[in-house]
């Protein structure tokens, strides 16, 4: 069978000989690929040999009364648990690998027989594993020698005698003191990775009909299950087994954790996408099963955000489960059970289970390394144990249950009890007293390469977090004008699910094969298409007669801004010939402005060649000087002596890497590649001229960068923009190379600052430590900032995440080329802008946040009627400290609306919302003459509700 991600049917037949009365009889499967078996039109048992799930049981003993002929149907997959790489697990997939069924029997199971094996291999382990100097290693082994000599293989009367010695080791119980083992049944499902969202879909089922089967025999089995957007596959397309699932869910034993719609990537998504994350998952489990989850489960994540506890919270959530961190390359994390900090003060108590994986098979050598490992001794008493295959789905087996349940309370290993997150959490919390606290990220040290491979993901993934935060705006206007535009609920609610989906932690991150690139770039570009619909109807109705009635006559243009202070920019316009020319505006916070006529700049934009080839610009905010290579050679303030680029420096400087990383391609970049710098030298085209002045001066170059890879820029400064922009398109078609942009500045600090979600934080810019020099490379979102007292240097950008400030040199990672698991990651046409935004004083009086929203949030230009219209602005808030980050609407009704804002600078301020909106009252705050009283700490994160006057 060789059809990738497709399956095909087997019809299997099945006769059971009526001489096998009394027995237990299985259906056995064995193939490498994933199969399924249905009966009766319903999913009842996955298989996978990779999972040791190669048997259906038919009966368990087998009565005159059942069914001695019945037919079976077993669907099978060319694809194992890990996909189908060629030669190794992260390898593209192998188009030509064949899969085989190998085996497809009725057999008799010799239940006493399994039992007397379950406990030889336990005796066996703890005569192995507990050591020469334990009494109890030698017990084990001597009883496991008399079960040998009293059992007679060909004599089943002889095993009982056999299995009673056992069982009087395994009563020997422990004392008060040891420690307890929480286990609880798990199934790590990676929403789409080496293989396509559509194959997740069936291996969800596969694992999940599996728990369900176990559950029916062992009543006691506990499985934690995490991902809304699982649940709804397997409702949407597996209806019966979904009603199974939610028996088992008001049971207490299949339990729905995490509270997110995926198991997001950690850093890269925005301070909003992650509040969506929490608030479609949890409302999904509340609707779905009555209840909202308690803990955040995200055990596979290559790093955590500094503001995830504070959104946690904000969601009901307190406790927060993982364990990627025992991936550090560098240095190891000093805990396994701790209180987790954020940004804002917010804490979360936080579990690391100390087996250091979620795919234990519960034997006696993961217990003893789950206690010994513990880095809480003395702390905690208890911890986590998560059994059940992977990654891939499979989930737990009943030789996993087996083993635990000799080893509940036996002398010489820990208690161990099937538990639930919650009884865990529970224990924990009463022995929290002494327990350390980590402040701010907790930033994996490996897999720094995922801020950066995949380009065209992180692009959209930030284009389209940006289209629905504008969809979302300007609906909302829309709908509080009166009329009758509907807030397009149901739309949008269908678009965020699509972007939720693709920040799952291998989708993102671009650590997935071609064909889940491809879905996730179909999904951006249905947000893009559907989200320019929605703004185009918002747009009709919140303007209706401001708007051109008929084509050709527009002199005029209406300008929206959906950012929360006002703006003076540059603006690209259509004129009455229909060719564009620029103009300069000033248009409201959130609000709209009609351009008739245009400003003028205080002062134009002056462009100048010099003699040796170099391009000097300057707007009467900041002067520019480049080279013919596109360098920046001089960057200044205007009025200001103080210079950015160091003497002999060049800024905006391309340098390539040797990028061959140990294993991980596609995750990891190696600190060594810092030895491989090339700086690009290759000019294709020298700079030249491309905007003259007045509004717009640009100039533009190209170089050659690699073997055959090329990149055309065009330096663009605007009049009265504090910053330098350089849009960029490349041609890549490298192969392990890794490109980055360096600016070095004339700034000394032992600290840079970067963007994160609702705030920023600091990370060193030297290698004192090794927890320093694990950090080579970082993430950030729209901007990173290097400044001393009075004076500093930002880099903002509108697509990138990826990068470093080392010393005085800042870095913006631009691009990679790893070849698995796809082997044709990034190599395609490029387009992004980065900006250079030198400042006096601080980066927060300096504006460097706003900034960094304008370059990721233009203005929107609508050709509009001749009609004369005032400005109008819908919010505004008092303190440049406090952003207004979302406004959409709350209910269904349209009579409420949700306004989210954060602290940036890091201060304490109170600040006043303002709305033109007819707002009657705001859910716990007064509402006063000028308007809403909001106080902040330190980037803390207030969501209002509104209610509107009908």
């Amino acid at each position: 069978l060789s059809s990738r991600w497709e399956t095909c049917w087997f019809k299997v037949e099945l006769s059971i000989p009526p001489a096998w009365a009394g027995k237990e009889v299985h259906f056995i499967w064995e193939s490498d690929g994933e199969g399924m078996v249905w009966r009766d039109a319903q999913p009842v048992q996955g298989l996978t040999k990779e999972g040791e799930k190669t048997s259906y049981i038919l009966t368990s003993s087998l009565k005159e009364t059942d069914p001695h002929s019945l037919t079976l149907y077993v669907e099978l997959a060319c694809n194992g648990l890990f996909g189908a790489g060629k030669g190794s697990m992260i390898a593209p997939p192998d188009s030509d690998r064949r899969f085989t069924l190998s085996k497809a029997e009725l057999v008799v199971f010799n239940r006493d027989v399994y039992e007397l094996l379950v406990d030889l291999e336990i005796l066996l382990d703890m005569a192995q594993l507990l050591g020469e100097e334990s009494q109890r290693s030698f017990q084990a082994l001597y009883t496991a020698n008399q079960m040998v000599n009293v059992c007679d293989v060909m004599d089943p009367s002889t095993f009982p005698a056999a299995r009673d010695l056992a069982a009087a080791i395994f009563s020997q119980r422990n004392g008060e003191s040891q420690h307890t083992i929480h286990a609880v049944g798990h199934c790590h499902i990676d929403s789409a990775w080496l293989w396509p969202y559509e194959e997740t879909i069936r291996k969800c089922a596969r694992s999940w009909v599996t728990v369900v089967r176990l559950m029916e025999r062992n009543p006691e089995l506990t499985f934690a299950c995490s991902q809304a957007q699982q649940f709804e596959w397997v409702r949407s397309w597996y209806p019966g087994l979904y009603v199974q699932i939610q028996d088992f869910v008001a049971k207490g034993q299949f339990i729905p954790v995490g509270g997110t719609w995926v198991e997001m990537d950690g850093n890269l998504p925005s301070g909003e996408s992650m509040v969506r994350q929490f608030l479609q998952g949890q409302r999904f489990f509340q609707e779905q099963f009555g209840r909202i989850c308690s803990e955040f489960w995200l055990p596979d994540t290559f790093g955590y955000s500094a503001q995830l506890p504070q959104l946690m919270r904000g969601c009901g959530i307190r406790r927060f489960l993982t364990q990627k961190l025992s991936w550090n390359l560098v240095n190891a994390f000093p805990h396994h059970t701790f209180f987790w900090e954020g940004i804002d003060g917010s804490r979360v108590l936080t579990h690391f289970p100390p087996g250091d994986s979620y795919g234990m098979h519960g034997r006696v050598e993961e217990m003893l390394k789950t206690a010994k490992n513990n880095k809480d001794k003395g702390r905690v008493n208890h911890s986590a144990l998560l059994f059940g295959f992977g990654d891939g789905g499979g989930g737990p087996t009943q030789k996993m249950l087996d083993r635990m349940k000799r080893m509940s309370d036996t002398d010489g290993l820990p208690r161990v009890q099937i538990s639930t997150p919650d009884r865990l959490f529970s224990v924990l919390e009463k022995e929290s007293s002494q327990l350390c606290t980590w402040v701010g990220e907790l930033f994996l040290e490996l897999h720094n390469g995922t801020y950066t491979t995949q380009a065209q993901i992180k692009k959209g993934n930030r284009e389209c977090e940006r289209i629905l935060h504008d969809v979302e705006v300007l609906s909302t206007l829309a709908v509080a004008q009166g009329g009758t535009f509907q807030y397009p609920a149901r739309q949008l609610q269908r678009l965020w699910r699509l972007l939720l989906l693709n920040q799952f932690h291998d989708v993102l991150p671009g650590s997935c094969i071609q064909l889940v690139v491809e879905d996730a770039l179909q999904y951006y570009t249905e947000i893009r298409r559907a989200g320019a619909r929605l703004q185009e109807e918002a747009v009709q109705s919140l303007c209706r007669e401001l708007l051109q009635p008929k084509a050709g006559s527009a002199e005029n243009a209406l300008v929206l801004n959906t950012l929360p202070w006002e703006r003076t920019e540059v603006i690209p316009r259509t004129g009455p010939t229909g060719r564009e020319t620029l103009a300069l505006v000033t248009v409201p916070s959130m609000g709209y402005a009609m351009v008739t006529e245009p400003l003028l700049p205080p002062q134009p934009v002056a462009v100048r060649r010099q003699e040796d080839g170099s391009i000097a610009m300057e707007n009467g905010v900041i002067a520019v000087c480049l080279d013919t290579m596109g360098h920046l050679t001089s960057l200044r303030l205007v009025g200001s002596e103080r210079e950015s680029v160091p003497d002999g420096c060049y800024a905006n400087q391309f340098a390539l890497f040797d990028d061959v990383p140990l294993y991980w391609d596609a995750w990891d970049v190696m600190d060594y590649h810092l030895e491989t710098r090339k700086p690009v030298t290759t000019l294709l085209k020298p700079l030249e001229i491309t905007l003259a002045g007045g509004l717009r001066g640009s100039a533009s170059f190209s170089l050659r960068i690699g073997e055959s890879s090329t990149l055309t820029q065009e330096i663009i400064l605007d009049a009265t923009c504090p910053y330098l922009r350089f849009r960029t398109q490349v041609e890549w078609k490298e192969a392990h190379k890794f490109l980055k942009v360096e600016f070095p500045v004339q700034v000394r600090s032992t600290n840079a600052t970067y963007e994160i979600q609702f705030g920023h934080l600091q990370r060193p810019t030297h290698w004192n430590t090794s927890w320093d020099w694990a950090r080579f490379e970082v993430w950030a979102h729209k901007w990173l900032d290097l400044s001393e007292h009075g004076f500093g240097v930002a880099l903002l950008n509108d697509c990138k995440y990826g990068a470093s400030a080392h010393g005085n040199v800042l870095s913006l990672s631009l691009l990679r080329a790893p070849k698995s698991p796809d082997a044709t990651a990034d190599v395609a046409q490029h387009q992004f802008t980065y900006a250079v935004m030198p400042h006096l004083g601080s980066f927060q009086d300096a504006g460097v946040i706003q900034r960094a929203y304008n370059l990721n949030f233009p203005l929107h230009v609508v050709p509009a009627s001749s009609a004369q219209c005032p400005a109008w602005s819908a919010f505004s808030v008092t303190s440049p400290a406090v952003v207004l980050e979302t406004v959409k609407q709350a209910s269904p009704r349209g009579s409420t609306v949700v306004v989210r804002l954060y602290e940036a600078h890091g201060s304490t301020v109170v600040a006043w919302l303002q709305t033109s909106l007819p707002v009657k009252e705001a859910m716990l705050l007064p509402l006063e003459q000028q308007g809403l009283k909001l106080s902040f700490t330190p980037f803390r994160v207030l969501s209002v509700l509104l209610v509107l006057r009908q």
